[in-house]
């Protein structure tokens, strides 16, 4: 994964964003094995789903969760998989495909 440090993306508020497997930090910002571990997770579901759709789908998603109960960017299930999983270093060899499926139905509120 590329790693490109800048003080234009991402939006105050996030250390970092994942964008077509390029990520983009705050200059301050430390890459744990937590951080990169979750932005692997997000680079491959949007392989998986060939970007486009991945794109399409996180932004209706969180347009669905937004008028919801809870931080609509934290239930969006792509964001869920990534943050139940961050902490374990071999997710990503294990994962099934569209594991963030199963993240859809099952709302934790995480606010």
């Amino acid at each position: 994964m590329k790693i490109v440090r800048t003080t234009i993306l991402p939006f105050r508020g996030y250390s970092a964003i994942n964008l077509l497997g390029v990520l983009f930090v705050h200059p301050g910002v430390y890459l744990s094995h937590e951080l990169m571990n979750h932005e692997r997770i997000h680079s491959a579901q949007q392989r998986e789903m060939l970007f486009v759709f991945f794109y399409l789908a996180y932004l209706m998603e969180w347009l669905m969760r937004l008028p919801m109960r809870g931080n609509a960017y934290r239930n969006i299930s792509f964001e869920r998989e990534a943050y139940a999983n961050q902490r374990n270093l071999d997710y990503l060899d294990n994962r099934r495909p569209y594991a963030w499926r199963y993240y859809l139905k099952r709302h934790r509120r995480h606010d």
